[in-house]
Formats: structure tokens, C-alpha cells, sequence
């Protein structure tokens, strides 16, 4: 009895030696479980709220970039394409490369799948802030940008070609949604009682005539002519309706605040877009086409005259700066068609000189936006935050 006990006692020691060994293993394997879920937790975490944090500061009004981007794709496209103008000036710019050209519109196209994959995510997560976005006077009418921008990369494609099945569909699939927004906006301004268009016009609203005069040149190229002409007349009634409004400045009317005087050259993009639009339909660069565009280059002259005008919205950096370029993309573009249709020196020489502006602030925003990405979410934005800042008379 004595031996067994002293037996048993003997082998008691050893379990727990065993589990002396075994726990801190256990423990550290435990931790270190703990500590990757932990991390992993932290970082979805974060990815989830920088995610949110650019959805809700994002609107419809980054498509000024993809505006721009796509403007320049046409218009290098017309360059670089066949032509009867047998000037040394359109002789050096075809020579421009088609590789050049190619990453010009991939990249065009990339912007654009980005700016609209963000924004679907908005619609999805923030549908209440695209709500507010839609009854801001000035926030609805960059809901016309995305249509735009996929026509113009449309109209440039160097893969899809006019009269075929695949444009037919694209052109319907982005021209839909500018006669829907149109219905709902023009009825707006004639049956209800707080969107009278003497109340809420402003240079931004021309971006609804824009899109129309766009989708016109698009059905225009593929040779759909009555639809052309159908969206031509459309947006060029409420161009003039607007023009005369926007001249009157009624006192009631919304103003727009400094960071976004910029989008005044809109004004001069409207005509411009009208005359190539104008051109597409009638098969030449005719008088009506020229009127628009001498109509353009007076308004670009006015505002070119008032630099004060746009001093305060340049004292620092925002994306309401992109509101330069796609005006004067097209601008450039109607001078194209304008000096290979007289085939004058002077003709030649203003295209030289719109076409270098062009390049340049193009070149010029692309190179500020990618130095200063940190501000192109600022807390007050021009348009989410329009209600909090200064305005100021011209």
C-alpha cells in the first residue's frame, strides 16, 4: 500500500510539467490569432471609412475631368484624321503619332470608368445625398456630365465606328438619360412654382443645352439625321431661352459663389459645341455653323477681358478649375473646322492659337490635379457645401 502510494506520487509531477510546456503554446498561437483578426478588423475598418469619406464628398461635378479628357480625345481625333487642308500647320499636326493619340483616349476612358464606378457607388450607399444633389440648382445639372463624356469617348473611339450595331446601342444607352434629365428639368422651368428658370439659371445650366447639341453631332456621324435635328432644335430653344435669362441677372436668382466662377466659360462652350454640332447635321462648316462659332469666340473674348472675374476662385487649387479646359477644347475644335472650311492664314493662325491654349491648360490641370490630390476633396465644396460660402458680384 505504502509502494503504491509512493508510485502514484511520483507520477503526479509529470502532467503537469506537460501542461507547463503545452500552455504557453497554446497561448502564444491564441494571441497571435487575436492579433491578425485585430489587424485585419483595424484595416477593413479603415479601408471602409476612406471609402465613405470620398462617396460622400463626391458628386457629379468631378466629371468636369472626363469632360475635359474626352474633349481632347475628339480633337485630337479630327486632327490626326483625313483632310483636305493642305496647310503646313494641319500637315505638322498630323503627324501626331496614333500611339499617342491611343493612350490619350485609354486614358480618357479610364477616368471615366473610375469617376462613374464611384458614383454608382454613391447612388447605391448615399442614394439621400444624390437626392439633395438632384434639387441643387446648380448640382442637377452635372448629372448631364457622365452622358456627355461617354458620347464624346464614343464619338473618338479608335475601336468603334460609326453605322455599326455596337454604336447604335452605346449612342442609346447614353443619349436616354439626357432626354429623360430634359424632360424632367425644361418641364421644371415652365410648371413649377421653385424651379421657375428665372430662378434658378446659371451658368452651369448650359451643360443640359451641351448635352443635347452632343448627342446631335453623335446620331449626326452615324447618319441618323432626324434624331439629330430632333435634339438640335431641342437644346438650341432652350439655349436661346436661357441666354436671354442669364443676360437679364434677375435679382432673385441664385448667385454663384467664387470657387466656381469658372464655370462662366461655359458660356462660350454652348455655341461652339452648337457649330460642330450644326456642321455633323448639314455635312459643312456653313453660315449657321460660322455664326455660332464667331458667336463663341466674342463670348470668349468678353470673359477673357475680366480677369478680376476669376481671381478669387484661383487664389487655391480645386476641381472646379477643370471648367477651363472643356470649353476651350471645343472652342478649339470649331476653329479646326472653321480654318480647313476657308483655308485662310488668319484662319490657321487663330487655330494655332486656341489649339496651343487648349493643349496647355489641359496639360496644366492634369499636372496641378495629380500634384494636389489631398485637396480634391476639400470640406467645403463648391457644390455639397454651396449654401456656406461667399458670393460676390461680377
Amino acid at each position: 500500500m505504502t509502494l503504491t502510494n509512493r508510485s502514484m506520487a511520483s507520477l503526479r509531477p509529470q502532467p503537469e510539467i506537460e501542461l507547463v510546456v503545452d500552455t504557453p503554446q497554446n497561448s502564444s498561437f491564441t494571441t497571435q490569432i487575436q492579433s491578425s483578426l485585430s489587424l485585419s478588423s483595424i484595416f477593413a475598418r479603415r479601408i471602409k471609412e476612406s471609402l465613405s469619406s470620398i462617396l460622400t464628398r463626391f458628386h457629379a461635378g468631378y466629371f468636369r475631368i472626363s469632360l475635359s479628357l474626352g474633349g481632347q480625345a475628339l480633337l485630337w481625333k479630327t486632327l490626326i484624321g483625313p483632310t483636305d487642308d493642305s496647310s503646313t500647320l494641319r500637315h505638322v499636326l498630323h503627324m501626331f503619332h496614333p500611339t499617342a493619340f491611343l493612350v490619350l483616349w485609354s486614358f480618357a476612358l479610364f477616368t471615366l470608368v473610375l469617376l462613374s464606378l464611384l458614383y454608382i457607388l454613391r447612388c447605391l450607399f448615399y442614394f439621400n445625398m444624390v437626392k439633395a444633389e438632384f434639387l441643387h440648382h446648380v448640382g442637377v445639372n452635372y448629372l448631364f456630365a457622365p452622358s456627355i463624356s461617354w458620347l464624346l469617348l464614343l464619338q473618338s473611339s479608335p475601336f468603334v465606328t460609326p453605322k455599326t450595331t455596337s454604336y447604335l446601342v452605346l449612342w442609346w444607352f447614353f443619349a436616354v438619360p439626357v432626354v429623360a434629365l430634359d424632360v424632367k428639368i425644361y418641364g421644371q422651368w415652365f410648371t413649377k412654382g421653385k424651379k421657375f428658370l428665372s430662378t434658378v439659371a446659371n451658368p452651369t445650366s448650359q451643360i443640359s443645352v451641351i448635352g443635347n447639341l452632343i448627342g446631335a453631332q453623335a446620331a449626326a456621324t452615324m447618319g441618323w439625321k432626324e434624331s439629330a435635328v430632333c435634339l438640335f432644335s431641342l437644346g438650341m430653344v432652350h439655349y436661346l431661352v436661357l441666354l436671354v435669362t442669364l443676360y437679364q441677372r434677375f435679382s432673385g436668382s441664385d448667385r454663384l459663389p467664387a470657387m466656381l466662377r469658372p464655370v462662366f466659360f461655359l458660356f462660350f462652350a454652348a455655341p461652339s459645341v452648337a457649330s460642330l454640332a450644326w456642321e455633323s447635321i448639314n455635312g459643312a462648316f456653313d453660315t449657321a455653323s460660322k455664326m455660332f462659332f464667331f458667336l463663341s469666340l466674342f463670348l470668349f473674348t468678353s470673359l477673357v477681358c475680366r480677369p478680376a472675374l476669376f481671381r478669387r476662385s484661383m487664389r487655391r487649387f480645386s476641381v472646379a478649375w477643370w471648367a477651363y479646359s472643356f470649353p476651350l477644347t471645343m472652342l478649339a475644335l470649331a476653329s479646326t473646322e472653321y480654318a480647313q472650311e476657308v483655308k485662310g492664314s488668319i484662319a490657321h493662325l487663330l487655330m494655332l492659337l486656341l489649339l496651343s491654349l487648349s493643349v496647355l491648360v489641359s496639360l496644366g490641370l492634369t499636372i496641378f490635379t495629380l500634384l494636389n490630390t489631398k485637396m480634391l476633396l476639400p470640406d467645403n465644396d463648391p457644390i455639397s457645401g454651396l449654401h456656406h460660402l461667399p458670393t460676390v458680384s461680377a
